[in-house]
């Protein structure tokens, strides 16, 4: 390597420089302005409040950027850690700036990641050990209103600059909101599972949070009103972004631009790719069963079927300590607080699989949550293992956790304050595939699984690319499923032609694709770099190549977009 890192092993205190003060000064004044973030830090100041989510807060985020892009004009670079974080901050930073300037940071309606999934999803990582952290959450349920107001504000403002909601969106919102404040819903999980370590809430402090529940329940219930009422009337039938829109989600998305029309067309060949592994992998479970057949035989195979959600969590904790024990130390170098993750089932019912990332000094580990619909009760092992070592270990849970660790070598944005789609859900399709190279997925079913995954992100290539772009790219749907200009329900038929998935979780992903633009494509087109990476440093080392050596160069850089990203590793191995 032309300039080695220190391993985890025999970390190497860093002396800090000009460009890490100038990072850490803009994490630091960032996270300020959010307090969700914070709570994801697991700081404890301004755990009652909110972040402003008006064209405000919007505003001042920007101009922070352009003041830390203005500071790093002026310093120079000590060493390639230095580098890294320079052309991270300027692609990322460059990035949000230019979405503010096209006021393409307002519009936030979508069934995923919009802010009122924010305000509702602090809660889940907030402590609940004593009186006193229930009496802050009990306080933030009362700023919901506020929070809820500064959102609408930046919601209205996207309309009145050209860039309204699509229908499919303000109703997709609206009923997930109305979902949290139902009988059983959100908020009522919330309150039935009040309790400390000890045990009960105290009598004032119970009356307390049942009146701040109420405060935000009819917060919420107002905004599913607000969005039925005021936004449906503008909202627009067409759920394309256009291209344009599309362009610079994707950069955000993957750190580096791509061609539209080629990536199109590789969507489709990869797609028909998975399908043929498919076919083999279907002849292997039953001789002469198509892929249909067995999915259905192994949906009917008592082995792998799991009944409630308590006994789903269980098989889930047991897989991640074993992928944990079986990857730490032969295959990565995993420092000892990262190898502790936590399994949990989400409070909400969307449909959703996700992780979040441990506190700063991992007194809250890393968490993998499903978030099951409420009519779901059975689960298929095979379908699911990959999942497990998507979010955790050698996936999500190994990366943004070790990442974070890594306090001696990296800045706080580069450890907290960095997150990039296409290298951080890339690396975690990657790992879905290294564990198959790696021996983890002999069982039949359990490969079935792995190419069902697959396919589901190959499929969000050319729906996504196809459902925003198609028309003004000239890029036809297939013909079985009619042809000519996308339409959502020629994605959701071809959807279901590839992807084997429970109805209420196949609406979930094929709405979140006309939403959120560009990022559902990330995973695949992630995934697609990292291996054309690996396979340049392979290619160049030759016979010095070494597997771990690659894996640890890479995540030592924390997420940084993909182009950043490859010209770091490439300087680091010498290529």
């Amino acid at each position: 390597m032309s300039e080695n890192l220190p391993s985890p092993e025999s970390p190497v205190a860093r002396a800090r420089t000009a460009v890490d003060e100038i990072a850490d000064a803009y994490f630091e004044r960032s996270a300020q302005m959010s307090p969700t973030l914070l709570t994801s830090l697991g700081r404890a100041e301004r755990q009652d409040e909110y972040d402003d989510f008006s064209p405000a807060g919007l505003g001042a985020q920007a101009e922070l950027a352009r003041e830390v892009l203005d500071q790093l004009a002026e310093a120079e670079p000590v060493d390639v850690i230095d580098k890294v974080t320079m052309a991270a901050m300027r692609e990322r930073l460059g990035l949000e700036i230019e979405a503010h300037e096209a006021s393409l940071d307002l519009l936030g309606i979508n069934n995923i990641t919009s802010g009122l999934h924010q305000i509702r999803s602090v809660y889940d990582q907030m402590p609940r050990s004593t009186q006193e952290d229930w009496r802050t959450i009990a306080r933030r349920l009362r700023a919901v209103p506020r929070a809820v107001l500064t959102w609408f504000i930046s919601q209205t403002a996207s309309v009145h600059h050209g860039f309204p909601p699509a229908r499919r969106q303000v109703e997709g919102l609206a009923e997930q909101v109305e979902q949290w404040v139902s009988e059983g819903g959100f908020l009522d999980g919330l309150r039935e599972g009040a309790a400390t370590d000890e045990g009960p809430l105290d009598d004032d402090l119970a009356e307390d949070l049942a009146h701040s529940i109420e405060v935000a329940r009819r917060s919420f219930r107002r905004a599913a009103e607000h969005l039925r009422r005021d936004f449906l009337p503008v909202a627009t039938e067409t759920d394309a972004a256009g291209v344009e829109r599309y362009r610079l989600a994707s950069r955000a998305s993957l750190g580096t631009t791509i061609d539209l029309a080629e990536t199109y067309r590789w969507g489709l060949a990869e797609v028909a790719r998975i399908e043929e592994l498919q076919r083999q992998t279907a002849e292997r479970i039953r001789p002469g069963a198509s892929i249909a057949e067995a999915v259905e035989l192994l949906d009917a195979d008592e082995s792998y079927r799991l009944q409630g959600t308590e006994a789903l969590r269980h098989w889930m904790q047991e897989r991640a300590d074993e992928a944990v024990d079986a990857m730490a130390d032969e295959h990565f170098d995993i420092p000892e607080p990262v190898r502790r993750i936590e399994c949990c089932i989400a409070p909400t019912t969307d449909g959703g699989i996700y992780y979040t990332e441990p506190s700063e000094d991992f007194s809250r580990p890393g968490r993998m949550w499903w978030s099951v619909p409420p009519e779901v009760e059975s689960f298929t092992t095979w379908r699911e293992l990959t999942t497990v070592y998507h979010e955790g270990i050698p996936g999500h849970h190994l990366q943004i956790a070790q990442t974070a660790y890594r306090s001696e070598l990296l800045n706080s944005w580069r450890r907290h304050g960095c997150w990039v789609p296409g290298h951080g859900e890339g690396w975690a399709l990657y790992a879905e595939w290294l564990m198959a190279d790696l021996g983890f997925m002999e069982d039949p079913g359990n490969m079935m699984g792995l190419l069902d995954g697959q396919m589901l992100r190959a499929v969000r290539v050319v729906i996504d690319i196809g459902i925003h772009c198609g028309p003004e790219l000239g890029l036809s749907a297939p013909d079985f499923v009619g042809g000519g200009d996308w339409t959502y329900d020629k994605a959701w038929q071809y959807f279901n032609h590839y992807v084997f998935m429970e109805e209420a979780f196949a609406r979930f992903e094929v709405n979140r694709y006309c939403g959120w633009p560009g990022q559902a494509p990330a995973y695949k087109l992630g995934e697609r770099l990292w291996l054309q990476l690996r396979d340049e440093v392979r290619a160049a080392q030759g016979d010095a190549f070494d597997l771990k050596d690659f894996h640890r160069t890479a995540l030592d850089l924390g997420s940084v977009g993909m182009d950043v990203l490859r010209a770091a590793v490439l300087d680091l191995s010498g290529v």
